[in-house]
Parts: C-alpha cells; sequence; structure tokens
C-alpha cells in the first residue's frame, strides 16, 4: 500500500475502503521492511498496535462515531510515556515501564489513533543529532550517510520514510524543527504551553514542547487538534485560538512578511543553499501577493536564558531515572558541568527568558511573520557525536539550533517548512515565525506555500 497522510487514511477509514487494521499492518510492513539501515523504531508495538486497530474496527461496525483520527498509525519519541513501555529517554537508565500513557497519547489514542512503536534519540535530546551509545547512529532516508538531525531524528525519519503518517517529537532548542529540515518534513514548534507535557508539569522549564512532525501542514494541523490543551498542573498555558486544520485550509490573505538570513548565534555563517532558499520563498511569496521585506530582526542574545534551562532540564531528567550509573559518559559530564544552576540561577533564567520574549517579539511591530532559515549548515555525516564531550559537541550543535533555540526562550510558534531537494540530494527547508499564539497564521501561510510549491513528500 502507498505510504497515506494523516488526512488521506481518516478519509479511507471514513469511507470505508481502509479498515485500520489494514492501516497498521501497512505501518507495521514498512516499519520492517525500511527500518534496518535506518534505525528509526527503538520499539515496535506489534502486537498491541493491531489489538488497538482491531478495537477500533469492532467499534466502527457496532456504529459508535469514528474519532478525528481513525486508523492513523502513529510513532512517539522515546521521551513521551507510552503505557507499557519504559521511557529510556533514547539511553538504558530506566527500566521500570510506564504505568500509564502520558496525557498527549491518550488523547491520541481518543481520537482513534494507533500506537505503533517508539523511536530513537539522543540522550535526553541534549543534542540536535540522533545518536546514541545504546541505540547508534540514526540515518537520513535521504541519504544514508547523513544524519537525521536531532532530537526528534527517529521520528523524523520514520515519518519521511513513509513508514508512518506522522510521529510526536519535542522541541526544546529547534528538536522538531530541525529534522523536520533535514528530512524534508513540516514540523511546527507551537506556542509554549499549547501542548500538555503531562505527567510532567514542564519540559526543560519554559524551553521544551511537545508536537507532531508530518508529510503535509494539514497532516500537522489535524494532529494538534487532537492534542493540544492542558490540564491542570502544566507549568505553562497557551493563549485561545481556533482550530489549527481550518486554519491550514483557508487563504492567509495578504500578509506582511520580513525576511532575514542573519544568524541568532555569533560566528554561525548559513550555508549559500539555505540563502538561496530564503530568497526564493520571499520572491515566491511576493507573487503570491504578500508585503515582502527583508529586516533586522535585531535579536537579542538568549544565551543566559537558554543554557540554564538546558542544564536545569537536563539535571532534572537525570535525578528521575533508576539507574543514574547507566547514563552516556557525556550526560553524567553534562550534569556535572551544569551543577552551577540551582534553583536560583534557574528562577532568573526564566525571569530572563521574559525579557528576551519582549525583546525578540519587536519585530513583529511591523510584520506578521519573519522567514529565516530553518538551520545553518546542510545535515552533516553520521557520527557527528562520535568521541566529542559536552563541550565540543555543543560547539558542533551551534549551526543546526543557531535560527531555531531563540524562539524556544521566547515561545513563540516557529515551523520548519521543506522547500524541494538540493543538488546534494538532500531536503531544504525554511523557518516561519509567528508572533505570540500566532500558529493559525503560520499554518495559512504554510499550506499556500505548500500548494504553489509542492515537495517530495516520501525518501525514495
Amino acid at each position: 500500500m502507498t505510504a497515506l497522510s494523516v488526512a488521506e487514511t481518516v478519509a479511507a477509514t471514513a469511507a470505508g475502503t481502509l479498515t485500520a487494521r489494514g492501516a497498521v499492518d501497512a505501518a507495521l510492513d514498512r516499519v520492517a521492511r525500511l527500518d534496518g539501515d535506518l534505525n528509526a523504531m527503538s520499539v515496535v508495538l506489534a502486537d498491541r498496535a493491531r489489538r488497538d486497530a482491531d478495537v477500533l474496527d469492532a467499534a466502527r461496525a457496532a456504529g459508535e462515531p469514528a474519532g478525528p483520527l481513525h486508523g492513523v498509525p502513529l510513532v512517539i519519541k522515546e521521551e513521551v510515556d507510552v503505557e507499557g513501555c519504559v521511557t529510556t529517554f533514547g539511553g538504558e537508565a530506566n527500566s521500570s515501564p510506564a504505568a500509564a500513557d502520558a496525557e498527549l497519547v491518550r488523547r491520541l489514542r481518543a481520537a482513534g489513533a494507533v500506537i505503533v512503536g517508539k523511536t530513537t534519540m539522543p540522550e535526553f535530546g541534549a543534542f540536535p543529532y540522533t545518536e546514541s551509545v545504546s541505540r547508534g547512529h540514526t540515518r537520513n532516508p535521504w541519504d544514508r550517510t547523513r544524519t537525521p538531525g536531532g532530537s526528534s531524528g527517529g521520528t523524523a525519519v520514520a515519518v519521511a520514510s513513509g513508514m508512518v503518517p506522522a510521529g510526536i517529537g519535542g522541541d526544546g532548542g529547534g528538536s522538531i524543527r530541525i529534522p523536520s529540515a533535514c528530512c524534508g518534513l513540516f514540523g511546527l514548534k507551537p506556542q509554549r504551553g499549547r501542548v500538555t507535557t503531562a505527567p510532567h508539569p514542564h519540559l526543560w522549564w519554559a524551553l521544551g514542547t511537545a508536537g507532531p512532525l508530518t508529510r503535509t501542514v494539514l497532516d500537522s494541523a489535524l494532529v494538534y487538534d487532537a492534542i493540544r490543551g492542558n490540564v491542570p498542573g502544566d507549568l505553562y498555558t497557551a493563549g485561545e485560538t481556533g482550530s489549527f486544520a481550518d486554519a491550514a485550509r483557508r487563504e492567509p490573505g495578504r500578509l506582511r512578511v520580513g525576511w532575514s538570513t542573519k544568524a541568532v548565534s555569533a560566528g554561525v555563517r548559513p550555508d549559500p543553499v539555505h540563502v538561496r532558499a530564503v530568497e526564493d520563498t520571499a520572491r515566491l511569496l511576493g507573487e503570491l501577493g504578500h508585503d515582502v521585506r527583508e529586516v533586522d530582526p535585531r535579536y537579542p542574545d538568549p544565551t543566559a536564558a537558554f543554557l540554564p534551562q538546558f542544564f536545569a532540564g537536563i539535571r532534572t531528567e537525570a535525578d528521575q531515572v533508576e539507574h543514574y550509573e547507566r547514563l552516556e559518559r557525556r550526560t553524567r559530564e553534562t550534569y556535572r558541568l551544569g551543577s552551577w544552576v540551582t534553583p536560583r540561577v534557574r528562577d532568573r533564567a526564566l525571569r530572563q527568558s521574559e525579557r528576551v520574549a519582549a525583546k525578540a517579539n519587536r519585530v513583529f511591530d511591523g510584520i506578521e511573520v519573519l522567514l529565516t532559515p530553518a538551520i545553518a549548515h546542510r545535515p552533516p555525516r553520521v557520527g557527528v557525536l562520535d568521541g566529542r564531550g559536552t563541550v565540543r559537541a555543543s560547539l558542533a550543535s551551534m549551526p543546526a539550533i543557531a535560527y531555531a533555540a531563540l524562539w524556544n526562550v521566547a515561545g513563540n510558534p516557529a515551523a520548519s517548512l521543506p522547500c524541494g531537494l538540493a543538488a546534494d540530494g538532500l531536503p531544504v527547508a525554511v523557518q516561519l515565525v509567528g508572533p505570540t499564539d500566532g500558529e493559525p497564521v503560520l499554518l495559512s501561510l504554510a499550506a499556500q506555500l505548500e500548494a504553489a510549491r509542492p515537495w517530495p513528500l516520501v525518501a525514495p
């Protein structure tokens, strides 16, 4: 069976031309056929997925209404709890299975989605390349010698290769957008607090949020509509918006779009391929009727807000694992290097985040969307983290996070949008950034660009 999108799967199951079991069996067949040299999957839940699909089909046969994601096979990043699976965070430091699904997984199941497995990630998602001691290297489906990025790299590979139509990742410094850019996917980091982090009150304090990686804009919106919202105990909540799917289906109107190829991180220069992608996208936006201009975003330096929360996030997760001694050596080094981040330092960083957000959002006084590169470098060869300690791994990560991490600090929604393939055979992407609670405008604009400039949807 051809790899269907989320929307196509839902339409087929609604029409009765496809059963949930048929969709799941096809996904599991693709996982078995494709994952051997890609290493996207850490756990395949074949038996449970088939049982869950059969339950959905039986309920449908009995006349019960189908959910908005009925029969859609999905994968979940290792840092998110799935009942009966060990939440490994990409390593070996936990050994007890999770007693319950995370809230967003529960919502996916309630919407009719079927969880077929969990996906690889670097330990704790500390670096934007999906490589670990226990799981090895995860490889880009467009070129097996290249990284898919990270930290949601396993999810990105599973979706980009056509194993599943969508998967859940997390973004604490670009970890949805970076692998989406490397693998040719649409990846929207939502507004801070848009998606509950329960059972945890936060994900890396103010930095992190969870969300889907998909092959189309509408697919992302459909999944978000199923999972967004909060529960008591969430540290952050987002403002009200309408349906994301409705936003993805409507024209954006004439927008003021500013573009810039200036990197937030000092000393980082974007690859000429990414500069051309931004310039080409700016021209296309002008042809589509938007008011497009080059701007100087006057980025604030997010370092004083980002670094303490990065270390605090790693230390918080490391303090909760069952077997600290099983953590990777680099992770333990990162833990030690972050010992200066006391609660007082962390709280100061959170206050600094508010100041960074205020300065970063000044760019939206004159525009409605900011267009930038998604990443600065072309996807490097696998093995980026081999033999590197915390400091060298951090330096190697700078080109990946140069345009992304600021918007984790500020909390704004930001999306990586594919632009096609470069001469090296690898995907090219741009980043669209919106104002606070601006996901609907990003989805509308991204869908318009998707229609005007279709991209290859499944890696060969």
